[in-house]
């Protein structure tokens, strides 16, 4: 007891591990009811628990990474919240790496408290990657591919991921750890063993797997949105834009300069037997109809009327504006026409200016200062991420299991959504003019009580 309140005098002189100060000044009223507030928020998640051990030790790691801890490992998260404990360490290891507890569970009960507190028919999902650097190859997924976070090829894990959005915040939904098509091959069996993979899994490339977590949450239909944004990585992919477009969701999606599409719809020769040769076995577009044309050469032909100047949105540095000009074309998809999207052409008005292109499959109806708005949507993903990675330790993890890294981030994700309350709720606090209050309603006395039993001795400590 004396070395956790010792370590909470110590944490309130540091900063935070991301390095920032804290946004506002907290009393201690503040502090207790922060701690009250996540007491409350650990009740939510225990019917994802069967056992009195998980949940205990469940609320250890989340406080652990809401805490001021340097290092959101295991052991410096036991060491600073509980005490030298080896055996404390050895469960809370397996709890994470081995545990049989479902992250899909927890995950699903977390989009129902983001529905509840950030949820907006307007609400936009954010599909991104990110990477993470690792040493050595004992990691699930683990292999040299591309790692946005250090701009390289990399020894990496690759993880991909659903970011929610709306006008009262942002949050984490769900991710999905990659695995390399290389682990498939007979060279890497033996690691799927000692990595846990589930031998049902089958490759699925990284637009695959953002692809099912967005049918997922359209099955549940527990959280409200209309728009899926995603960058070229995600947007080059016909088969994602297509999925998207089937489950009546609208995308915007940043895509390659080299993306084919006609203006105007061709006309197509069915299969058949032509008036020479051999029949055709599959339909083509018509000799006569024009070719497909790449998005960069569409901008060449454009007159300067046809761009117009609109602010994206207010910046904390001022409003964002660029110049935009807008067509509706038809994707070409295997060679023959696809869908009639809106191609979008988002040009700064910096010099050299930067070009950017986009598709979308909004209605026509869409007005184009909203699908101008709708390009500076993706924000939100980088923000998720530094705070994370900076706050909460996302990347800090040293499990090396299939599961270890689904339970880790189901863990992160909710540490995360606990801060963007928390924040609301100060939000709210700071524009009234009555004082502090709490935080976030409170449930009965009695039930506080009897869970504080098990938790009194890791709550939470919060910079001052």
């Amino acid at each position: 007891m004396a070395q956790s309140m010792k370590h909470e005098r110590r944490s309130r002189q540091q900063p935070p591990s991301s390095g920032r100060p804290p946004m506002v000044k907290l009393i201690p009223q503040d502090r207790e009811a922060i701690r009250q507030a996540l007491l409350d928020y650990q009740q939510r998640l225990r019917a994802c628990f069967q056992r009195r051990e998980q949940r205990h030790w469940s609320a250890v790691y989340l406080c652990g990474q809401l805490s001021n801890l340097e290092r959101k490992t295991i052991e410096p998260i036991v060491l600073g919240l509980i005490g030298p404990d080896p055996n404390a360490v050895r469960a809370v290891q397996e709890f994470i790496g081995q545990g049989h507890w479902s992250s899909a569970r927890l995950i699903h009960l977390h989009q129902d408290l983001v529905a509840e507190s950030l949820g907006d028919r307007q609400g936009v999902v954010i599909v991104d990657g990110s990477g993470f650097p690792k040493q050595g190859h004992h990691s699930a997924g683990v292999a040299r591919q591309y790692c946005g976070t250090l701009g390289k090829i990399a020894n990496c894990q690759e993880g991909v991921f659903l970011v929610y959005s709306s006008q009262h915040g942002y949050t984490f939904l769900n991710g999905r750890l990659y695995l390399p098509e290389d682990w498939f091959d007979t060279e890497h069996r033996q690691r799927w063993q000692a990595c846990g993979i589930p031998d049902e899994i089958q490759f699925q490339t990284e637009p695959a797997l953002a692809l099912n977590m967005v049918q997922e949450l359209v099955t549940r239909d527990r959280l409200p949105f209309q728009w899926v944004t995603c960058d070229e990585h995600f947007g080059q992919n016909p088969a994602f834009l297509d999925g998207i477009d089937a489950l009546g969701k609208w995308y915007l999606a940043e895509v390659p300069s080299n993306t084919r599409s006609w203006l105007r719809t061709p006309d197509i020769e069915p299969a058949g037997r032509g008036p020479l040769g051999r029949p055709r076995l599959y339909p083509r577009v018509k000799l006569s109809a024009p070719h497909a044309h790449e998005m960069r050469e569409f901008v060449a032909q454009l007159p300067p009327a046809a761009w117009q100047r609109f602010t994206i949105h207010e910046g904390s540095k001022g409003p964002l504006v660029a110049e935009f000009a807008f067509l509706r074309v038809t994707t070409v998809r295997d060679q023959l026409p696809g869908t009639r999207t809106w191609a979008i052409f988002r040009r700064s008005v910096s010099t050299p200016p930067e070009l950017k292109f986009y598709l979308s499959n909004a209605p026509v109806t869409c007005s184009h200062q909203g699908l101008a708005q709708m390009t500076g949507e993706r924000w939100p993903i980088e923000t998720t991420f530094e705070e994370a990675k900076g706050e909460v330790g996302m990347d800090h993890y040293e499990t090396r299991t299939w599961c270890g890294w689904h339970h880790h981030m189901a863990q992160t994700f909710l540490a995360h959504h606990f801060l963007m309350c928390i924040r609301l709720q100060l939000k709210k606090i700071a524009r009234t003019d009555h004082g502090p209050g709490p935080l976030i309603s409170r449930r009965s006395a009695r039930r506080r009580r009897l869970h504080s039993r098990h938790t009194e001795h890791y709550r939470l400590s919060t910079t001052a």
